[in-house]
Order: structure tokens, then sequence, then C-alpha cells
């Protein structure tokens, strides 16, 4: 059954939200699923903005078969050939055999990959700027490589300010019926997912991000509709500042991700003795995850919004345990920077962790160890107390400091 949304004079929201997903791109846990949001503008032409995913396909031909009500379909505008967005290009070739398809020379190259269909009959190359009149309303490109694919543009609809923004300014979580970011809800509703899927999906490549922005500054943007998640058509200065921040790798507030590893619970142990000082000297935000039961992408997205980091973990078969060792590598991959960090490594003999740790810490930038790194052996003892209690001062200090900045 179709469920089509109207969100102003002839244009729709035609996309769909799958709950059934357990991992977003096979990699990132889905707790409350995902939309893929497409936009159906009906003008004298008629423009379809993206498709979607294969597992909403359905709901999705449906929605556009009632929103054009006879209509053909004259072009669809690819704003980004991931999968979960291009999955029905050729179903609507098949469909709309006038169909034009929109995009730029990269955008057809990665078509020409995916599908078997004559891709060049249908295509309609545009460049850096260029207009695409519709009607009354013009449309225009905007190239954003690189965010998070090469071939990724966005396009701003020019008569009522709507940037369709491709993954850019999205999140994770399926519609409840609400499309929009009603300011009153979104930090409840939609910020920590959106965060997530920034760091995640988008963190590496702040660069690109700052550039974009950099495109974007003094256009007329009334609306964002990105490829997933909610509407912003309220308060647009909100998420534009998260990913000024975001992408720039500055922390959102001041406080200190402790993420860990253990075995036997003596590094936790040690962790929640850290926590303890840590609050004790006036840090309030604190956040705990233990490396083996919580996703890297959990804990890789409160790193991007905290100012400071705790590692901890214990020797195994001479080198770091698995689990922080991929939560290291993953924010590497990542391009995180700029935060304060300490580490704290156990090992009953020959303790290897800590060099590790550093040394995977030494590949990312403008991260400052706030202490040599701490040694344990096995559980914490009265003289290994006392040294913690100073390494949570070393990170309190830090944290204390930050706020003045922040």
């Amino acid at each position: 059954m179709e469920s089509v949304r109207q969100l102003g004079p002839d244009w729709f929201w035609v996309g769909g939200s799958d709950r059934r997903l357990a991992l977003f791109e096979n990699m990132f846990p889905l707790p409350d699923g995902v939309a893929y949001n497409a936009y159906l503008l009906v003008d004298e032409k008629t423009v379809l903005i993206d498709t979607v995913d294969a597992a909403v396909s359905r709901p999705f031909l449906e929605n556009i078969e009632a929103a054009l009500d006879g209509r053909p379909l004259d072009f669809l505008v690819v704003n980004h050939m991931e999968p979960d967005h291009c999955a029905n290009i050729e179903a609507l070739a098949a469909r709309y055999p006038a169909m034009k398809i929109v995009g730029n020379r990269k955008t057809f190259s990665l078509m020409a990959q995916f599908y078997d269909f004559d891709v060049a009959l249908r295509e309609y190359e545009v460049k850096e700027g260029d207009r695409l009149p519709i009607g009354r309303r013009t449309l225009r490109f905007t190239f954003a490589p690189m965010v998070h694919w090469p071939e990724v543009m966005l396009t701003l609809e020019e008569t009522e300010g709507v940037l369709f923004s491709a993954d850019a300014f999205g999140a994770f979580g399926a519609f409840s019926g609400n499309l929009f970011s009603a300011p009153a809800l979104y930090e409840s509703r939609w910020l920590d997912e959106a965060r997530r899927y920034y760091a995640n999906i988008v963190g590496r490549y702040g660069g690109q991000v700052q550039r974009v922005l950099g495109k974007l500054a003094g256009a007329d943007i009334r609306m964002i509709c990105p490829a997933h998640g909610p509407i912003w058509r309220e308060n647009l200065p909100y998420i534009l500042e998260k990913y000024d921040r975001w992408s720039r790798y500055e922390p959102e507030t001041v406080g200190v991700v402790l993420a860990y590893a253990t075995m036997y619970g003596n590094t936790e142990a040690a962790v929640h003795r850290l926590a303890a000082r840590l609050a004790d000297r006036g840090v309030e935000d604190i956040r705990m995850f233990d490396v083996s039961k919580t996703h890297p992408s959990f804990i890789v997205a409160e790193v991007f919004r905290l100012s400071h980091l705790v590692l901890a973990a214990p020797t195994y078969n001479g080198g770091l345990y698995y689990a922080m060792d991929a939560l290291l590598r993953e924010m590497t991959a990542l391009n995180v920077r700029k935060r304060g960090v300490a580490v704290v490594e156990n090992g009953s003999w020959a303790p290897a962790a800590g060099k590790e740790m550093t040394t995977l810490l030494a590949g990312m930038t403008e991260m400052e160890l706030l202490a040599p790194p701490l040694t344990l052996k096995s559980a914490p003892k009265n003289g290994q107390r006392e040294a913690l209690d100073a390494l949570a001062d070393r990170v309190a200090d830090g944290v204390l400091a930050a706020r003045e900045r922040l």
C-alpha cells in the first residue's frame, strides 16, 4: 500500500523505512531501523531525487506511481550511487522508457559498473553549478566528492530553497510517522544516531565536508532533505553547526570516554576507580564502555562528542586485546583527532598492550597523551590505586581546562 507524504505544493516524499535490517552496510547495528528517503517533484517536468534500497522497493515504486497520478517520470536525479540509494534505477528505466538520468561523469561510470542496461542512452550529464529548469522550479547541482563516495552531488531546488543532500545531514533510524526534525524532540530522538551516522559513515572525510560547507555558505537554504533520517525545516543552523564541528574533529562538550577491555574484571575494576575519581574531581559527563560488549560505532560516536578518552586493556597473546585493537584501528580509519588521551595496560607478565595502544594513537593526528601509560599487573593493589588516582587527576585537569575553551 502506498505511503506518499506531501511535503509542499507539488512535491512528495516517496521513500520507505526498514525495521528488519539488523546491520547497516552489514556492519553497523540498527536498533531502530533505517529510513531511505526519496523525493518526487511534480512540475512541468517530473523529477525523482534518488531511489531507495532493494528492501523497500515495493512501497517505493507504489509511492511513485501514486504521486505521479498517471504522468510519466521525466528525470531521475542520482545524487549518490551507493546501492541503498540506487537499487531501483534499472526498475525505473524499465517502467519509464523516456526517463532521463541526471548525474555527473563519475555517476555514470559507476552506474555502468552496477547495471547492464544501456546507461549512455539515458544520460543527462551535469557539471558543478549547472542548472536544470523543470517549470516553476530550477535545480542547481553542487558536487560533494567523497562525502562519502566520489560521485556524490547535492541538488538545490532554488525556488523554495530545498537542499537534497544525499548522505549529508542524515541519521540512522526508521520513521514513526513524523518526517520532520521537530526541534523539541531532535536531541532525544535523533541526535545520537545522527552523530553515530556521521562519525562512522562520513567521519573520515572531514576535509571534504568542510569544502562542501564552504560551497553552501551563502546559499538560500530553507529546508534540508537528506537520504536518511529526518527532514530539516526549522533551526537549520543547529545541524549545520554540528556538521562544522564534527568535520573539524572538535568535541561538542567536555567529558571522558572510558573504553576498556577486561577478561576477569581486574582491568574493569581499575576503570571504575578512575571513573569515581573523575567524578569526585567534578567531571560530569563520563561514559564507560566494555569494548567486547559495545559495538565500536557507538564508542566512536561518543569519542566524537567528548573531549577526552581513556583506553584500558590487558595484554593478550603478547599484544593488544583484540577488541581494543579493533576499536583503535576504526578510530584511525575515521581520522579521530584532537583528543586528550590516557592509557592503562594490564599484564600479569610481559605487559605489551600499552606500547601497542600508544603506537596506534601515534598514527592519529593531534592526539595528546596526557601521561605515560600506566601499567597494572593483574589486580590493582595499594600502590597502583594511588597511581590510578594520579592518572585520573591528570585527565580531570585536562577536562577542566578544556571546559574554559569550549
